[in-house]
C-alpha cells in the first residue's frame, strides 16, 4: 500500500513543478525579456480588421515559451553549469578568460575569416568621401571614426580556441583607404591601444564611461576643439548590467561597475533615453552636431551634448544627411562599430547626388540596359537604385547620366549602386569603368 502512495505523491509533485511555470505567468505575467529579446506580447484572437487569427495558438504557444514564471533563472541556472564546462549557453556570447564576456559577431574579424573585398573597401571609403562632400558644401566639418571591437583592443582575455588573424583588419584597410580619398577618421584602435587602462567593460560589448571620455577627447581635438573629459570629474562607482552578462544570465545580478561621469549640463527632451532613436539636446557650449552613432554612442553622446550648444544624436543607419541642412549643423560625425563596417555599403545614404564632368558619348556602349528603382527621399529628392549588369574595376565610381548632366551614385553590396536626384527627365545611362574603360549601359524606371 505505501508502494502506490509514495508513486502517487511523487507523480502529483512533479505535476505540481510542471504546473508552477504556467501558474506563475497566469498570476504575474510574462517573465522579464533578456537583453537581446523584445518582451512577449498576449496575441489576441482576432486581428485589427476583426477577422480571427489563423496564428493564435501559435502565438499563443510563442507567448508561454518567452514568458513562463521562472524562465530568467532557469537560463541562468543552465548558464552557469554549462559555463563549468567552458561552454556558453548563448551563440551570441563567447566566453572569455578571467570572467570576460565577448560578442560573437566580433569573431569574423578577430580571426579574419570574413575580409572586405577591394570593391567593398573602395565603395565603402568613396561614400564616406561623398558624404564628407557634401557636409562641405553645407559648410559644415566631416569626420568619421571608428569603435573597436572589443576583441580588437583586448585579445589577452579571449579563449585560445579561437585563432588570431595575422592579417591586416578590415578596420586599419579601411583607414587607409580613407587617407587615400581625404576623409578625417579618428584612429581610436592606436588611442585606445596606448593606454594601459581597460576602457571596456569585462561583461559588456562596449566601453566604460571613462572610454567614452577617451573617445569624446580625442573628437574634440580632431575638431580642433579643447576638452579634458577622460580627465574627470568622475562620480563613485555604479552597479553596470553588462549586456552580455544579461544574455548569460538573466536573473543574476551583475557584480561590474562603471564609474559615471559628473558635471556634464546639457537639456535634452522627457523621456529620452539613451537608447533613443533621436536625441536631441541643448547646452551652453558651442557649436552645431549631427552626429551618427550606432550603441557605443550611449556613454558617449553626453560628453558631445555638453559640448555643443545644440546637437542631435541618430540612431539611423541609413544616414540622412539632410538633416545637417534642415538643422544647419556645422559638424557632421559619424560613429560606427568595427563588427558593422559592411553598414557603409548595405545602407544607403541620402543626400544629393553631385555633379561631375564627364562625357557619356565617350563611353563604349554595353548593349546592356539596367532596371531601376525609384522611390521619394527627403529633401524632395528621387532615390534611384540598381545593379550593374557586370564586373567593374575595383575602384570604379558608378555615375548616371541624365538630362545632360553626370552624377555620382554611391556604391552598395554587390554591384548595387544608388543615387539621390533632383527634379528633371530625359533618358537615364549608367556609366563605369572596367579594364580602365568607361564603358555605359542604358537604364529605365
Amino acid at each position: 500500500m505505501k508502494k502506490p502512495l509514495t508513486a502517487g505523491l511523487f507523480l502529483l509533485c512533479a505535476l505540481a513543478l510542471c504546473l508552477v511555470p504556467s501558474a506563475g505567468l497566469l498570476i504575474n505575467g510574462p517573465a522579464a525579456p533578456r537583453a537581446n529579446e523584445a518582451a512577449a506580447s498576449l496575441p489576441t484572437l482576432t486581428d485589427r480588421d476583426g477577422a480571427l487569427n489563423a496564428d493564435y495558438l501559435s502565438e499563443l504557444a510563442d507567448y508561454a515559451g518567452e514568458g513562463f514564471y521562472l524562465r530568467g533563472e532557469l537560463i541562468t541556472l543552465y548558464a552557469r553549469a554549462l559555463a563549468l564546462f567552458g561552454r556558453s549557453a548563448e551563440d551570441d556570447v563567447v566566453l572569455g578568460k578571467d570572467g570576460w564576456l565577448y560578442y560573437a559577431d566580433e569573431l569574423p574579424d578577430y580571426s579574419g575569416t570574413e575580409p572586405m573585398t577591394g570593391r567593398e573597401l573602395f565603395s565603402a571609403a568613396r561614400n564616406l568621401s561623398l558624404m564628407r562632400e557634401y557636409c562641405e558644401s553645407l559648410g559644415a566639418d566631416f569626420l568619421f571614426f571608428i569603435a573597436p571591437n572589443k576583441s580588437s583592443l583586448y585579445p589577452a582575455h579571449m579563449p585560445s580556441s579561437y585563432p588570431v588573424s595575422e592579417a591586416e583588419s578590415n578596420a586599419s584597410r579601411l583607414h587607409a583607404a580613407l587617407e587615400g580619398e581625404g576623409v578625417d577618421f579618428i584612429d581610436l584602435f592606436a588611442l585606445f591601444g596606448a593606454n594601459e587602462e581597460e576602457l571596456y567593460f569585462a561583461h559588456d560589448s562596449h566601453w566604460n564611461s571613462r572610454g567614452a571620455a577617451a573617445a569624446a577627447d580625442a573628437l574634440c581635438a580632431a575638431l580642433g576643439r579643447e576638452s579634458a573629459y577622460f580627465s574627470g570629474p568622475f562620480g563613485a562607482a555604479e552597479s553596470h548590467s553588462g549586456d552580455l552578462f544579461e544574455m548569460l544570465y538573466p536573473a543574476a545580478e551583475d557584480a561590474e561597475t562603471d564609474t559615471p561621469p559628473v558635471g556634464l549640463e546639457f537639456i535634452q527632451g522627457d523621456n529620452t533615453r539613451p537608447d533613443s532613436i533621436t536625441i536631441d539636446t541643448e547646452s551652453a557650449g558651442e557649436g552645431s552636431l549631427l552626429m551618427f552613432r550606432d550603441s557605443f554612442g550611449e556613454l558617449l553622446y553626453p560628453y558631445l551634448a555638453a559640448e555643443f550648444g545644440s546637437a542631435r544624436f541618430s540612431r539611423q543607419a541609413a544616414y540622412d544627411l539632410t538633416t545637417a541642412a534642415s538643422l544647419g549643423s556645422d559638424t557632421v560625425v559619424i560613429e560606427l562599430v568595427e563588427r558593422n563596417l559592411r553598414y557603409l555599403i548595405d545602407y544607403a545614404a541620402t543626400f544629393p547626388a553631385p555633379e561631375r564632368e564627364l562625357d557619356p558619348s565617350s563611353a563604349v556602349d554595353t548593349g546592356e540596359s539596367v532596371p531601376l528603382e525609384a522611390e521619394e527621399a527627403s529633401g524632395g529628392l528621387l532615390r534611384v537604385t540598381g545593379a550593374l549588369p557586370g564586373a567593374c574595376d575595383d575602384d570604379s565610381p558608378v555615375y548616371i547620366a541624365r538630362g545632360g548632366a553626370v552624377y555620382e551614385a554611391s556604391l552598395l553590396a554587390d554591384g548595387g549602386f544608388t543615387a539621390c536626384l533632383g527634379g528633371g527627365d530625359g533618358e537615364i545611362t549608367v556609366l563605369y569603368y572596367e579594364g580602365g574603360e568607361l564603358r555605359g549601359c542604358s537604364a529605365a524606371i
